[in-house]
């Protein structure tokens, strides 16, 4: 069994987002927009948004 630690995450807060209780993937989170989060859409709204962007950005063939 693996582990996961995020280096932003201490005594249960985040420092990267003002000091508020750690939630990976909410907004400011630099895991947002990166993963997929399952049971939450609206974490994984910049990820759908990136991908969608990309999308557009392709050639037609």
């Amino acid at each position: 069994m693996s582990s996961w630690g995020c280096p932003h995450e201490s005594k249960g807060l985040c420092a990267k987002v003002n000091n508020l209780v750690c939630d990976p993937g909410m907004k400011g989170c630099e895991l947002a927009g990166r993963y997929v989060f399952f049971g939450s859409e609206d974490k994984n709204k910049r990820l759908r948004e990136k991908q969608a962007q990309a999308d557009s950005q392709k050639p037609s063939k």
